[in-house]
């Protein structure tokens, strides 16, 4: 494994064990980032995994077990990136889920789970990358999974929508309060993406993936060359988006 310098960019990506988090993880890895490698608990195993795949490519990774909707739990995984890798530049706040089902269906228990994962959890992570950015006193950059849902509501989605519609506005608030800081606070919106979040709905998978204008289902491959631009110096003039990227799904 390489060595890591003063200068050697550190990542954290929750949710990274799989689908869009593993993208993403892996390709900031190829940007040259050291990687912290967030899953919970009963996906320790593919975080692990994800971590050996940076570490094979010379890059320095860890793996860190930490539920994004727990406050210390959160605070514990950005000081323990810290304390392994050094410094922290970018987080990417990816971990969420998502459940098919009518409104007069949703339990209140499943709404809070919707929102506890999906907005608690970006606002968690990313208020402790903020406090760790200010501290460290050279800015950073903040990264939210969004949806093109968070723009037009999938009505087969609609906590999820509304969660994501959520994220949206806290995407703007937070570039809002922590600019002055050198921080900037963006999100990509995804389509449909060929991940394991969508194993539980084939049938919705097949609905939605044959809309697509481009005519291609979107890999995570796709959204992490999104977050590869956002966690870059080239985007260091863009704060407070929501950027979609459906294949042509949704237009603003």
């Amino acid at each position: 494994m390489s060595t890591t310098s003063s200068l050697t960019r550190v990542a954290l990506v929750t949710g990274a064990g799989q689908g869009i988090g593993r993208g993403i993880a892996l390709r900031l890895a190829t940007d040259g980032f050291d990687v912290a490698v967030n899953d919970i608990a009963r996906s320790a195993d593919k975080a692990e995994a994800v971590r050996d795949e940076i570490r094979a490519t010379g890059r320095r990774a860890i793996a860190v077990v930490a539920d994004v909707s727990d406050t210390d739990e959160v605070a514990a995984m950005v000081a323990t990136t810290v304390t392994e890798l050094g410094r922290l530049d970018v987080a990417v706040a990816n971990a969420g889920i998502a459940q098919a089902q009518l409104l007069l269906d949703t339990t209140v228990q499943e709404w809070d789970r919707m929102f506890a994962i999906n907005v608690r959890g970006v606002f968690l992570t990313w208020q402790a990358a903020a406090r760790q950015f200010i501290a460290q006193g050279r800015g950073g950059k903040l990264v939210a999974a969004g949806s093109n849902a968070s723009h037009r509501a999938a009505g087969f989605l609609p906590a999820y929508s509304a969660a994501k519609f959520a994220v949206r506005g806290l995407t703007q608030a937070a570039a809002m309060q922590w600019a002055e800081h050198g921080i900037t606070a963006n999100s990509y919106a995804p389509g449909v993406v060929n991940t394991p979040l969508w194993a539980g709905d084939p049938e919705g998978f097949a609905r939605e993936a044959a809309k697509i204008p481009l005519g291609r289902v979107q890999e995570p491959a796709d959204v992490a060359a999104l977050v590869s631009y956002f966690a870059s110096p080239d985007s260091d003039y863009m704060t407070g988006q929501t950027v979609i990227m459906d294949g042509g799904l949704t237009y603003n």
